[in-house]
């Protein structure tokens, strides 16, 4: 479809396929499509499924208790550095379905089958490479999905944020990166090429990796790798929320977390001037200094946003200077999200 191709992470993915810019103003309007098959589908299933991401995941799958409820989670080492942020769907008892990130989808396999080995060894941990992803996103991304696959209406209809359900083979859930309504659909990748095109046909917009990094950003998502990683807690990128610290479950990284404290958090920052903050760029603040983990610009706020670790004293309303290319630029802090459901959060 004429995409401008990158290596991402040893994929070959499209940057675009023409505007980056188009792209994102058409998911925000109306509906994109993403191809993010990169991403890798685990399944564990057996008895002891539960056990298994009780003692491997942060959030508390006990909320897990509706079939097809989501949760949003981070896998932690011992000292709480976060290995991946995930979504984990439930099924039932014995059926688990999680969904990581491509640049770490081995360290996962691997790190789960290990931890596997230890606590719950008849557990079968499964990736699953013979399957696609596409992500419908938008407004209008529910109808068209419906009309592309007419199969997933009754059950697409049902769904709340945040869940899924089995149609067949193909599991089709209401989440996405876009910080839009829509689905994420998992199918066997040798349906993928058919429900692209049918998509396709009713003008839903094929989407890059340029599109879902801005949308993503003005959505206050994380990304790993620039966000967050091992070096790195939930506690200073904004993921606290994440962390089950009510129950007495004792996961991996929990210790760690219960005696260490951060000097930082994670905030939103927008450009007062005119410029484009960027990854890695220093913030001066009156209480310290802070790093920008991922910045740019932000077409539906037509400026540039960042999200940004400071000292903790740095609040949402202080104004800060950010070092671009050596010159000192005013932004504010903000509290993300910029951008939810097609509409501005934030006071300019």
């Amino acid at each position: 479809m004429g995409a401008r191709m990158v290596d991402f992470g040893g994929w070959d993915m499209p940057l675009h396929y023409g505007s980056q810019i188009d792209e994102h103003h058409k998911v925000r309007r109306d509906c994109g499509i993403f191809d993010v098959s990169h991403m890798l589908a685990i399944d564990v299933r057996g008895k002891r499924a539960r056990d298994l991401l009780a003692h491997t995941l942060a959030n508390d799958v006990e909320r897990l208790q509706q079939p097809g409820k989501a949760l949003y989670s981070c896998m932690l080492n011992p000292a709480g550095g976060v290995l991946d942020d995930l979504i984990v769907y439930f099924f039932n008892e014995t059926n688990f379905r999680l969904v990581v990130n491509a640049g770490t989808a081995d360290k996962d396999y691997a790190w789960l089958t290990a931890q596997r080995d230890k606590v719950a060894s008849d557990v079968e941990v499964t990736a699953r490479r013979d399957l696609a992803l596409i992500a419908v996103q938008g407004p209008h991304a529910r109808a068209k999905t419906y009309l592309a696959l007419p199969a997933t209406q009754t059950a697409g209809e049902r769904l709340a944020p945040f869940s899924a359900a089995y149609v067949g083979e193909t599991m089709i859930a209401r989440t996405g990166y876009t910080g839009e309504d829509g689905f994420e659909i998992v199918l066997p990748a040798a349906e993928a090429v058919i429900a692209w095109q049918r998509l396709h046909e009713l003008a839903v917009t094929p989407a890059g990796l340029g599109a879902r990094d801005t949308l993503r950003l003005e959505a206050g998502m994380n990304l790993y790798g620039q966000d967050m990683d091992e070096s790195t807690t939930p506690l200073e990128t904004g993921l606290t929320w994440t962390v089950d610290m009510r129950t007495a479950r004792d996961f991996i990284g929990r210790n760690a977390l219960e005696n260490r404290t951060s000097a930082r958090h994670a905030v939103g920052l927008v450009l007062l001037d005119k410029g484009v903050m960027r990854s890695h760029h220093v913030v001066n603040t009156a209480h310290g200094a802070g790093e920008i983990t991922s910045g740019g610009y932000g077409p539906t706020l037509d400026r540039s946003i960042a999200l940004a670790r400071v000292p903790n004293a740095v609040q949402p309303g202080a104004d800060v200077t950010v070092d671009v290319r050596g010159k000192p630029l005013r932004a504010r802090v903000v509290k993300p999200p910029f951008v939810r459901n097609g509409k501005v959060r934030i006071d300019l």
